[in-house]
């Protein structure tokens, strides 16, 4: 039918939108030809927007397969940066206006950053009706449906997961059942206020894959993210003793220098435990260099 037309198209849209912003993220701040992410980047947003008119699936997988490929293959400088996982209230986390390009100021502070899928808050929208058919004994007919949006999301994921994992740069994103076993011990999935405990997964999903610097953006007096983002970030400290995590208001009453400033505290601190882990690299590295001459002595 038309509306199941329309929703392919919309997933093919938000799918293609989350790669681009994915491996142009990761690879930008490295690049060895100024500029070379970027124009690779409008070549495939223009040849995405082009299939994203039609509801054919085999162009996406090999659409996906292709964006990830070329990206996978940009020439990058050998340099080690700190990586700065976004999370926060949907529209300051994506809107560089409401988040006074957060991700610019990141880069430009000799950073990566790296951004959620907006795919993975449509998928807690849907999955927050398990919780609600279990405990509030809602209707049936919404959670299957919401099962059924879930598995045909991941169905159409599943060749951008395959492409990422193969990759020699790039990770895919981990499934909505996955982060929502995440926030076990932490907060509830019934706390489903705003971004509610999807806010508290995406953190604990960067922490566990190696991102321990974590901005999380609310607009001012958002008590849903004060309560999930904020309010977590104790008990997330004591789970991950090197997370770094800065809550910072975005508001247009806010201060833009102090967010900068905040951001930079937060980096300072970042760029330290990057300076820490390569001391401690190089002395293991040195420590089985000597332990390696030794052994062909004994021998």
């Amino acid at each position: 039918t038309y509306s199941v037309r329309t929703g392919i198209k919309a997933v093919k849209a938000i799918l293609y939108g989350d790669l681009l912003m994915r491996v142009l993220y990761r690879v930008r701040p490295y690049e060895k030809v100024k500029d070379s992410a970027n124009k690779l980047y409008d070549k495939w947003v223009n040849i995405c927007k082009e299939d994203s008119s039609n509801a054919k699936i085999k162009t996406f997988k090999n659409n996906v397969k292709d964006i990830v490929k070329e990206f996978d293959n940009l020439e990058l400088n050998n340099v080690i940066k700190p990586k700065v996982g976004l999370v926060g209230e949907i529209l300051v986390k994506f809107h560089p206006t409401a988040n006074n390009n957060v991700v610019d100021v990141i880069e430009k502070e000799g950073a990566e950053a790296v951004m959620p899928d907006l795919m993975d808050f449509v998928l807690y929208s849907a999955y927050n009706t398990t919780f609600k058919d279990k405990h509030y004994h809602t209707d049936k007919k919404g959670k299957f449906l919401s099962n059924i949006l879930i598995d045909a999301v991941e169905y159409f994921r599943k060749p951008m997961k395959e492409a990422l994992k193969e990759s020699v740069r790039f990770t895919p994103p981990s499934s909505i059942r996955k982060l929502a076993e995440g926030v076990n011990g932490i907060v509830s999935v019934g706390n489903q206020t705003g971004e509610g405990w999807f806010l508290t997964a995406e953190m604990v999903e960067l922490i566990e894959g190696g991102v321990s610097n974590v901005i999380c953006m609310q607009p001012f007096a958002c008590l849903p993210n004060h309560v999930t983002g904020k309010g977590v970030i104790k008990e997330l400290k004591r789970r991950y003793f090197k997370a770094n995590i800065a809550a910072i208001d975005f508001d247009p009453g806010a201060s833009e220098v102090n967010q900068i400033n905040r951001i930079k505290l937060m980096l300072s601190t970042a760029f330290k435990n990057l300076d820490d882990k390569k001391q401690k690299d190089s002395f293991k590295e040195a420590e089985q260099e000597a332990a390696s001459v030794t052994e062909k002595a004994n021998m």
